[in-house]
């Protein structure tokens, strides 16, 4: 073997040993090698097999980092919605018994089907929208790059978007712009077309896609522009709404027809590319004429329904499919409510009006007037004085600290303080118990109870009842000086009436509780002799007191209030299960004439309770002829009169007896008569003439 052949290559100019063109263990250049072994040939190695691990280790990393932006959007989009129905943008508000109240959100109707419409329907939509639809994986690159391109070229905005990424748009997501939501659209994209077939796809779209005039669904946009159903719909009509979806605002017919004409238009010509429509049939097509009807509508809000629509959208957040929450309002007591009020001589002043059960429903609720003149609901949003009606929470303090309804109080002038506040009338009573204190409405002795409490202890008493409010600590505060709602001081009393508290006021129906959940209510008994006493002095309030006009045909209890120059006006009180709160008092807090907590408030309490509560309207007093003349004992006598007589004319006058009787001569058809009026009565007479008794 010619050992000429184990000679080394020649290197490469330049080339580095350390990348490994030659063997480090070859014998030196130009000498022999030793020993019996042929000396070694140079190995040569390629740098790929370096950078291919470095481009594996790059794909690795972009493998990993794809696959957790997958993982947080799984665990981060809501996938699981677009599984199930959709949720249509409306809530309907009913009574108790089913009546509806209210609607809030979008005019919707119920879904369409892909099979019963006509095959020109979903043409329509498909031609303008989504021509490959049938064939992409809700994500089309065709239809991307078309719409980048016709982008640059015009200057447009066309979308590129699928109908799949417009239902999961629409449905599923917010409408901000980000790559965040972009990224969360295509996997929520790519995810219905796994799970939902592609008419089951259409379907949502058509059913929940936005056509305007705040209308969403082809459904209810068929019904409203054209008064038909969707199965029926002609090709023109079907073009027009089609059309609309790119923007419904602007294109809506009611506003601008001629721009929702040329739309159509616009769609026709896209059927005949598509290959649905013969360019005859599409020239030939007429503009459909509107047919928009004027429908009996449920009106978007109440005083009610403005109150207890964040609780009823609360409780349906969770749900999907069109939503209809139950109330715990009671349409009978609604309208009774309406109308006693209604009746009620108000002048220009505001009134409202709280009815709840003692589980804190509320069953009825007046805000004002008239919500069309205004929306401010003046039961649940004004803090007004309550006046009087305030002592509740003092004579419970007062029972807290171990008085009861006996305990004796001055009911005489303040003189000592720079606070002397008056009674009404400026009538005192000297020394008198709680319950004729609190019946009478005494307004010295709830200042020297609140004196002799301590502020700490009044307001600790309406906290616990269930005011919420700001409430200054002042000795003012004992009659009423700070600001409550109607809704949370009728709420107060309806905790006395339950024997418990507080009682929260709830818009929906609570359910019957089980022994469990009563024990972990989270309210707290009233102790029977503080309830009891309450109860009490409440009744005598009616029975004897400032409201004696709210009494009724049954048991009841409540407490008068009027704030200082009369500008509130309340009663709040309770009968058989329901606990009611009326206010009367102006906007602009100026003066009531005339109007007091024990008056006309009262009186509306006593009307609604009467209509409300079986049994509880008063009878009627019919009265009875009496056995015996009935002398009236509250005129004074008055003292004979002397004879006078008043000429009336020629031939009358007015003659006044001394034994208090009145004679009122005249003529009656030329003929002379007498009008005698006395102690026995009326009596009609002819007088004797002149000539009378003479002989002819």
């Amino acid at each position: 073997m010619n050992d000429a052949s184990h000679a080394p290559s020649a290197l490469p100019y330049g080339a580095p040993e350390d990348f490994g063109y030659f063997d480090r263990k070859a014998a030196p250049t130009g000498g022999p090698a030793t020993g019996d072994a042929p000396p070694a040939t140079p190995t040569v190695s390629s740098p790929w097999p370096s950078r291919r691990k470095w481009i594996k280790r790059g794909f690795q990393a972009i493998f990993v980092l794809v696959a957790v932006a997958i993982v947080w959007l799984i665990l981060t989009a809501p996938l699981s919605k677009s599984l199930q129905p959709i949720a249509p943008p409306r809530l309907t508000l009913v009574t108790a018994d089913g009546q509806p109240i209210a609607r809030n959100g979008a005019i919707i109707d119920k879904p369409v089907k892909a099979t019963d419409l006509p095959p020109h329907v979903a043409q329509a939509f498909l031609a303008i929208e989504d021509r490959r639809f049938y064939s992409h994986w809700g994500v089309d690159p065709r239809g991307l790059a078309r719409a980048a391109l016709n982008n640059l070229g015009s200057g447009g905005t066309q979308g590129g978007s699928t109908i799949t990424q417009q239902l999961a748009k629409i449905t599923f997501l917010t409408p901000e712009r980000s790559m965040t939501r972009k990224a969360r659209e295509l996997l929520i994209s790519f995810w219905m077309e796994i799970w939902l077939t592609k008419d089951q796809i259409l379907e949502r779209y058509l059913s929940n896609v936005y056509f305007g005039d705040n209308v969403y669904g082809l459904r209810a946009a068929s019904m409203h522009y054209f008064y038909r159903q969707p199965e029926k719909l002609t090709v023109g009509q079907s073009a027009m709404l089609a059309g609309l979806v790119q923007a419904p605002s602007r294109l809506a017919p009611t506003k601008n027809l001629k721009a929702a004409e040329k739309r159509m238009r616009m769609v026709l010509t896209a059927m005949v590319a598509t290959g649905d429509l013969t360019e005859g049939a599409a020239k030939v097509t007429r503009i459909p004429r509107l047919d928009v009807r004027r429908r009996t509508e449920i009106p978007t809000g109440t005083y009610f329904a403005d109150w207890a629509m964040p609780a009823a959208r609360a409780a349906v957040a969770a749900t999907y499919g069109e939503q209809r929450v139950t109330t715990a309002l009671d349409s009978r007591l609604q309208n009774i409510a309406r109308r006693v009020v209604n009746a009620a001589p108000l002048g220009k002043a505001q009134v409202a009006l709280v009815a709840m059960r003692p589980s804190g429903e509320v069953v009825a609720m007046i805000g004002g007037k008239s919500y069309k003149s205004s929306t401010f609901n003046r039961a649940t949003q004004a803090r007004r004085q309550p006046g009087s009606t305030f002592k509740l929470f003092v004579y419970y303090a007062a029972l807290r600290a171990g008085m009861t309804p006996d305990t004796q109080i001055d009911d005489t002038p303040i003189t000592e303080g720079s606070y002397r506040p008056r009674n009404s009338g400026n009538r005192y009573r000297g020394t008198i118990s709680l319950k004729q204190a609190f019946a009478q409405s005494s307004n010295v002795a709830a200042v020297r109870l609140y004196r002799q409490l301590g502020d700490d202890a009044i307001i600790k008493a309406a906290r616990d009842l269930g005011v919420r409010s700001l409430l200054v600590a002042d000795p003012s505060l004992a009659l009423g000086s700070s600001g409550v709602t109607l809704l949370e001081l009728t709420s107060a009393y309806a905790a006395v009436a339950a024997g418990a508290y507080p009682v929260t006021p709830r818009a929906l129906p609570v359910g019957e509780q089980g022994l469990i959940d009563r024990i972990f209510d989270g309210r707290t008994d009233l102790s029977s002799r503080n309830e009891a006493a309450l109860r009490d002095m409440l009744q005598a309030v009616v029975k004897t007191g400032t409201g004696r006009a709210a009494q009724i045909g049954i048991e009841s209890f409540g407490k008068t209030g009027t704030s200082q120059d009369n500008r509130d006006a309340l009663f709040v009180g309770f009968a058989g299960d329901l606990i009611v709160g009326v206010w009367i008092g102006n906007d602009d807090n100026t003066p009531l004439k005339g109007i007091s907590g024990g008056g006309l408030p009262a009186r509306i309490w006593r009307d609604f309770m009467g209509q409300a509560i079986s049994g509880a309207a008063r009878p009627a007093v019919k009265p009875r002829a009496p056995d015996a003349p009935v002398e009236p004992l509250d005129l004074p006598e008055l003292p004979d009169l002397p004879n006078a007589t008043i000429p009336i004319g020629n031939r009358g006058g007015i003659t006044i007896g001394r034994e208090n009787s009145v004679s009122i001569g005249g003529e009656l058809g030329g003929v002379p008569v007498d009008l005698q009026i006395d102690r026995d009565g009326v009596r009609v007479t002819q007088p004797q003439s002149e000539d009378a008794g003479r002989a002819p």
